[in-house]
């Protein structure tokens, strides 16, 4: 039976112990958020890209019923994806805004253009998973920063600051 071989398409062993590890990280639902945005929304750091070790990054993102969101744009480095869990979420998928709700899915390769936006009047929370794990912390806290402070950086410190953070604006 074919299907008992090993797969020769899996990548190369990352891990050569023979027992496994404890090493799994815990998360609980009622932990404190990462990030709590002005207009009430919020983000948890479920998966950093320095605790996959640059593999990827998940977000739990929590909308308020805010009109909030990214304008479209794009990345040259990262996939994105979009899960959504409760509420729902407008995304841009290159072409139109598509309503998502809980199980709707999106993937964006590198170079797609998206945005997502909650026009609800209602919260809504999505997974958002980046590929690689790139920083994305430090993007989301500077933006939570210039929200909080109501200091807006020059264009030029905010275009350094996006091209940074490989955001990309159409």
């Amino acid at each position: 039976m074919s299907f008992f071989l090993p797969p020769h398409d899996y990548p190369a062993a990352r891990y050569d112990g023979e027992q496994g590890e404890k090493s799994a990280r815990w998360r609980p639902q009622d932990a404190p958020h990462d990030i709590e945005q002005t207009n009430g929304g919020s983000c948890d750091y479920l998966a950093t890209g320095a605790t996959t070790r640059g593999d990827y990054g998940l977000y739990r993102w929590n909308m308020s019923a805010a009109n909030a969101g990214p304008a479209p744009h794009f990345h040259r480095t990262l996939s994105e994806s979009f899960f959504v869990l409760e509420g729902a979420i407008q995304i841009f998928d290159g072409t139109d805004w598509k309503e998502a709700r809980p199980g709707d899915f999106c993937f964006v390769p590198e170079g797609g253009v998206h945005g997502f936006r909650n026009r609800s009047e209602q919260p809504a929370s999505m997974l958002i998973l980046f590929s690689p794990g790139a920083p994305r912390e430090k993007y989301f806290e500077g933006l939570a920063e210039i929200a909080a402070t109501g200091q807006r950086p020059s264009d030029e410190e905010m275009a350094e600051f996006f091209a940074a953070h490989d955001t990309y604006w159409v």
